[in-house]
């Protein structure tokens, strides 16, 4: 089969970015003051991106979420935006700095009390979970080394059907590069290969923003 994808300039993306429904204030202004923070803020992700997470956690019906990796929470309000009034998305990040932003403006988009944050590392936050804990929808984007953890914890807690999305799975197109030794590129390269063969769930890499993953729970019995 042929390639089959458009290469997308400066114009065509932009063009892209502005064909979306969503249109927030709110994450318009959290977009600015986060790029103020200077290069880190490229650890956001891209509107496109967000726009399509909201829309799948509302086509899913999800009403319990996730999310490893808050940053200035940017994703989490749109995962929020796409949950009921009375859902709840569980944000886990070790910066208090970056998070106290994060909640700002969470308050200010009216979406703050669906969303608990907890500091400390992302994996013993996982592991503390009651037994009985279950999610609809989870997002992870933090530390590479550790993706292979939030995934096999995150997991056991996913119900049947659904959805885990993991970030930034090209890595600037590192993933293809075989002289890249870093731990981080490493992980990620580790992680695309172990998901594609995992009989436990569906994958399909997407080439939004840095590379998207979703990953889908097989019902108990499914081939």
């Amino acid at each position: 089969m042929a390639d089959k994808f458009t290469s997308l300039t400066s114009d065509l993306y932009r063009y892209l970015v502005n064909c979306r429904s969503e249109r927030d204030p709110v994450l318009a202004e959290l977009a600015a003051e986060t790029e103020k923070l200077g290069p880190i803020s490229l650890m956001q992700i891209a509107p496109e991106q967000g726009a399509f997470m909201t829309l799948l956690a509302r086509a899913t019906g999800a009403r319990r979420a996730v999310e490893v990796g808050t940053f200035t929470g940017y994703s989490a309000l749109c995962v929020a935006r796409g949950l009921p009034e009375d859902g709840h998305l569980l944000c886990c990040d070790v910066n208090e700095q970056w998070t106290a932003l994060a909640r700002r403006y969470w308050d200010k988009a009216g979406v703050g009390h669906k969303i608990e944050l907890r500091l400390g590392p992302a994996v013993d936050t996982l592991r503390a979970l009651p037994a009985d804990t279950q999610f609809d929808i989870a997002f992870v984007d933090a530390d590479k080394p550790n993706y292979r953890n939030y995934y096999e914890e995150i997991l056991k807690r996913l119900r049947p059907n659904g959805l885990l999305l993991f970030d930034n799975v090209l890595w600037m197109g590192q993933v293809l590069d075989s002289a890249s030794s870093d731990e981080s590129t490493q992980a990620i390269r580790a992680l695309n290969d172990f998901l594609a063969s995992d009989r436990r769930v569906e994958t399909v890499m997407l080439p939004v923003s840095d590379g998207l993953t979703i990953v889908r729970k097989r019902a108990a019995g499914e081939r």
